[in-house]
């Protein structure tokens, strides 16, 4: 029987919690646990009926990053060897930052290396207060290449150059400031404000949510042009003729839940 060290489950509501399950290694992942990852988001952003991902992990650790085993296989390989595995965890990592659901990360401890990049490419994170982050590769000589495109979008430029170059282990509470995680809780608030966050999600229209979603990933950094205006247009036009458009209207003109909460309940 294989062995697995990502646990999915989908709940009746639609919401998919993908969790880490290697307690006893801190979660550290290797190119297997990257593979299966890569195997579920794939599969879950196929699949109409997941509204909702959360990544989470099992134990006191979130994820320490890089297995040793694997670092230790790592140093042996070649050039192309090294490459051919670095593309393997940037395309898992760009798999999850690309599903079309919301993806929450449940941050409950430690979050090094490898594991700011998962919690970069989740839209939003909920930690505990006693969750620590540390972009630490370059204290042995690596740097943060691979989960640099998502970490620099997440935390900014300039917080990145300070913390990709010290390895500085950091708090909760500055992730918070730096726009890493949204939420800072008690660590016994921490499935309870999940859950509230999920909520939130799905009583919005499903159609809606990942077409914002979509949304922002289209129109962050670009110019305002008179192209990206009609875009924008096209969209909004396009989205009120659809018939969860057209239901969402209806229901708020004649003050009853959309179809969607309805058949949820």
């Amino acid at each position: 029987m294989k062995q697995t060290a990502v646990m999915t489950g989908i709940d009746s509501r639609g919401v998919a919690t993908v969790t880490l399950d290697r307690a006893e290694k801190h979660n550290a992942f290797d190119d297997a646990m990257i593979a299966e990852l890569r195997e579920v988001f794939d599969s879950l952003a196929q699949q109409d009926e997941v509204r909702v991902v959360v990544l989470a992990s099992a134990g006191k650790s979130f994820s320490a990053g890089a297995d040793l085993a694997w670092m230790k296989r790592m140093a042996e390989y070649d050039h192309s060897h090294n490459l051919a595995d670095a593309r393997l965890l940037a395309g898992m990592l760009k798999s999850l930052f690309e599903l079309p659901q919301p993806t929450v990360a449940r941050v409950q401890g430690a979050a090094f290396g490898g594991a700011v990049g998962l919690v970069s490419c989740c839209d939003m994170a909920v930690a505990s207060e006693r969750a620590s982050f540390s972009l630490s590769e370059v204290k042995i000589g690596l740097i943060p290449a691979t989960i640099s495109p998502f970490v620099v979008r997440a935390m900014g430029e300039r917080a990145c150059r300070r913390y990709f170059t010290t390895g500085e282990r950091f708090g909760a509470v500055r992730a918070r400031e730096l726009g890493l995680v949204s939420e800072v809780v008690d660590g016994e608030a921490l499935d309870a404000t999940v859950d509230q966050i999920v909520t939130s999600l799905l009583g919005n229209g499903p159609l809606a949510v990942r077409q914002a979603k979509q949304l922002v990933s289209d129109i962050a950094g670009r110019e305002i042009s008179d192209t990206l205006v009609e875009d924008t247009c096209e969209r909004i036009a396009q989205i009120r003729v659809s018939p969860e458009g057209q239901e969402g209207l209806a229901a708020f003109l004649n003050k009853r839940p959309p179809a969607w909460l309805e058949s949820a309940e």
